[in-house]
């Protein structure tokens, strides 16, 4: 899969676009039935396990993903239980990466609350995360299509390959760009890819189609992650609803982070290096100063941006319609938003 968005990519390509109040009312009655079909397959007769799985999927968040794969298969003229059943799969999927990332990241926020692993401990949410995994698996059985399995099978594949990838990279200071990039499009971009593709191969959409819809979501993701990480050193803390610099306090040397270093003059350079190291929040006015002596926050909103467009691109031989204005409109939300 490429890094980099294609370079004939426009700025703003063509093409209306909604807002995401429009996109969220636009697919509020399916999402209101994927979130109905979430609550009643989490279901278990383990307490605990309703405890967890409750006090997550009920922490709110914009159920991006799933929205994704109602909005692609809706452009192409498919909707119904079917694509209820893969957007609840895809949400399991990622509400059980949520819950392992938060205890190997040792996190105790996350969209303003407490997280799991704060409530009920590192045992109970790496269990329940295994729990999503598998109802996850059995949601898509039921299904019964091979390819569907298979996409979703390389995809959780994928994403477990980039959590460990991400681990080998704590407190790396040579963490560098491309290596970034290979974490976020394991972590991050491959479940927007494969929510936005499995859209398409539910309305029986043409390979090249289906394609087109992965690109989407590829480069959907990355500029999604990049403007996350934007987000860690410049957002308003209560509106980001985590503590600022919880990347630098976890090792994480992100895009304005990496970038900074890369501009700055040897002494800075081996500062920051250190920081890295020592995951030394404290440090935190030291590493602001040098991401904004580098312009390392515009470098990262730009990258992000080309990311967007690119996801944007991707839409340009579709029939233009609500849908397809809805995807366009998430692209550049992605990219624009506060939190």
């Amino acid at each position: 899969m490429a890094h980099e968005p294609s370079p004939t990519t426009r700025p703003l390509p063509p093409g209306p676009a909604l807002s995401l109040r429009d996109v969220q009312a636009l697919a509020g009655e399916d999402m209101a039935a994927v979130d109905g079909l979430i609550r009643r397959r989490l279901a278990s007769d383990v307490v605990l396990v309703n405890q967890v799985a409750e006090h997550i999927v009920a922490g709110g968040g914009k159920r991006l993903r799933p929205m994704l794969l109602l909005l692609a298969a809706r452009s192409l003229g498919h909707s119904g239980p079917e694509a209820h059943q893969l957007a609840a799969v895809v949400e399991f999927i990622h509400t059980a990466t949520l819950l392992h990332d938060d205890v190997v990241d040792e996190s105790d926020l996350r969209r303003g609350r407490s997280t799991a692993n704060a409530l009920f401990g590192n045992a109970a949410s790496v269990l329940v995360g295994d729990f999503l995994y598998s109802r996850s698996f059995q949601l898509m059985v039921e299904l019964d299509r091979v390819e569907v399995m298979r996409i979703l099978a390389d995809t959780t594949n994928a994403i477990a390959e980039g959590e460990v990838l991400q681990l080998l990279h704590v407190r790396n200071p040579d963490t560098d760009e491309a290596a970034y990039l290979r974490v976020i499009e394991r972590k991050t971009a491959v479940l927007f890819a494969a929510a936005t593709r499995l859209g398409a191969l539910l309305a029986g959409a043409e390979a090249s189609t289906q394609q087109a819809f992965h690109a989407y979501g590829l480069n959907l993701g990355f500029a999604f992650q990049i403007a996350d990480d934007v987000l860690d050193y410049s957002a308003d803390e209560a509106a980001l609803g985590k503590h600022l610099g919880d990347d630098l306090a976890e090792g994480k040397a992100t895009l304005p982070l990496i970038h900074a270093m890369a501009q700055a003059d040897g002494a800075t350079r081996a500062r920051l290096r250190t920081i890295v190291e020592e995951g030394d929040i404290d440090a935190l006015p030291e590493v602001l100063a040098a991401i904004e002596s580098a312009r390392s926050l515009d470098y990262s909103r730009a990258r992000a941006s080309a990311y967007a467009a690119a996801a944007e691109a991707a839409l340009d031989g579709l029939d233009e319609n609500t849908a397809v204005a809805g995807l366009r409109g998430l692209a550049r939300y992605a990219v624009a938003r506060g939190h």
